[in-house]
């Protein structure tokens, strides 16, 4: 079987054949800046040269995707079930409540992302983050792989292969939908609502998945959570046209930072007026904690000894930055095998991989963060060395640089994959890259669109 690896050395072969393929590359970038492909009114830097993955890596991800989805249901139902489990997590009492407010339907993680590192040469794989929330990434790859299409570098490729894309959209809308109709108050021709703090969402993103549920018959609407209204009875949007579904994109920090403002969304849920699609209790799996309530005895307990196994050699170790927890000076003097994080935040915020930092600059940050001194907690976890693979940066300034100043060689980047889950069904990778340890579009990550090669994958679609 040819290896990943083997398939973008075929790739860049082929577009040192073209000599640097510099008209498609023009091409694709144009195309990008007019795209909707969109993430705080700036367009996402993206590659020309996609991450091409064969029928082992495909294997490997749908594997870890769903055994993940059954660990953390099982999770998420105990902490639902049993008041002592609830302890081992600290959380704030007003998220507490919103964990254990009524979902009324059957899926317990309707929708998630399970971030990876995998070692493309052994398929060894393990895990940086779940996400139950608000994630996006979906629209980045789909704009990113249209941009390619007209590509003669991979028409050439397609020439040899089997090629084929992920398909996102449409299939999770479906599963949306099959979802709502487990929801003990369902009403026929549901009016959904897709719901975020709009100045943090991926606004392009929604609209694009409001069509398509527009396409599949049900009307759906974007909203931003402070413009909800309720009345007791009914949940409405500002045009006064009520809400029957929710896609929840609303990170739960954000719902606590704007807890006031939210609370015709909460009440309406309480009440069970709404159907919150996924609900709160997704941000168990968020919260970065679970990486060590994992390993508790407590949650061993209910797993199965091939799930215990699947968490050793997947999850990094991970405990709170406390004195109480970890041997603080040790982490202090081995900075290179540890990376420090905050337990709920996201988009990388306040991360620091050791490696990437002066052991000055490490030892700030654990005065600064260690036993909450920063007024919430920070979790300390293994270290794991992201794959490195070739690719190309993006093509800044390409549209006005001579064929002859454009970058052609290869440049070695690490690898993070976003692992999609539609109520526990694998649906498709975000791939995202970048030339530092700690791999987020601030610090120049950039993404590529995803693409299966000779795979027999049931669930991806031709070109």
């Amino acid at each position: 079987m040819a290896t990943n690896a083997d398939y973008t050395n075929e790739y860049f072969q082929i577009i040192d054949e073209l000599d640097g393929d510099i008209d498609s590359r023009r091409a694709a970038f144009a195309y990008m800046q007019d795209s909707t492909a969109i993430v705080h009114h700036q367009v996402v830097a993206s590659s020309f040269v996609p991450r091409l993955f064969n029928q082992r890596t495909y294997e490997v991800m749908k594997a870890t995707a769903e055994t993940s989805h059954r660990i953390l249901v099982k999770v998420i139902e105990r902490y639902l079930e049993d008041p002592a489990y609830r302890e081992l997590f600290d959380f704030d009492e007003r998220l507490v409540g919103l964990i254990l407010l009524p979902r009324d339907y059957d899926a317990v993680l309707p929708f998630a992302r399970v971030d990876t590192f995998l070692n493309e040469d052994d398929y060894r794989i393990h895990f940086c983050e779940f996400n139950g929330d608000g994630s996006a990434g979906m629209n980045e790859n789909r704009e990113i792989t249209n941009s390619l299409l007209g590509s003669d570098t991979l028409r050439t490729f397609c020439e040899n292969h089997k090629v084929e894309r992920c398909n996102i959209f449409e299939p999770w809308a479906r599963c949306f939908l099959d979802i709502y109709s487990t929801y003990r108050f369902k009403v026929d021709n549901p009016r959904i609502a897709i719901c975020d703090y709009l100045e943090n969402g991926v606004v392009d993103e929604f609209h694009i998945f409001a069509e398509v549920f527009k396409k599949l018959g049900v009307e759906c609407v974007v909203a931003d959570v402070r413009e909800l209204a309720f009345d007791g009875e009914v949940l409405r949007t500002p045009d006064g046209l009520p809400v029957n579904a929710i896609w929840r994109r609303c990170v739960t920090n954000d719902v606590l930072e704007f807890y006031s403002e939210s609370q015709a969304l909460i009440e309406a849920v309480r009440a069970r007026k709404v159907a919150l699609i996924g609900s709160f209790a997704g941000h168990i799996v968020h919260d970065k904690q679970l990486f060590e309530v994992l390993f508790k005895p407590a949650t061993q307990e209910f797993l199965t000894a091939e799930e215990i196994k699947f968490v050793e050699e997947t999850v990094p170790m991970t405990a709170f930055l406390n004195d109480d927890e970890v041997n603080i000076a040790q982490i202090r003097a081995n900075r290179e095998e540890w990376i420090i994080k905050p337990t709920d935040h996201y988009g990388a915020d306040n991360v620091y991989a050791g490696c990437e930092v002066s052991q000055e600059e490490w030892e700030r940050v654990i005065d600064e963060f260690a036993n909450e001194r920063a007024g919430y907690p920070f979790i300390v976890q293994r270290y794991i060395r992201p794959f490195k693979t070739k690719t190309l940066p993006p093509d800044f300034g390409i549209l006005d640089e001579p064929d002859g100043a454009v970058v052609t060689e290869p440049a070695l980047y690490n690898n993070l994959n976003g692992l999609y889950l539609f109520n526990g069904h694998f649906g498709g990778v975000f791939s995202r890259l970048g030339p530092h340890p700690t791999i987020s579009k601030p610090n120049g990550g950039i993404t590529a669109a995803t693409l299966w090669v000779d795979c027999d994958n049931p669930d991806a679609r031709p070109l």
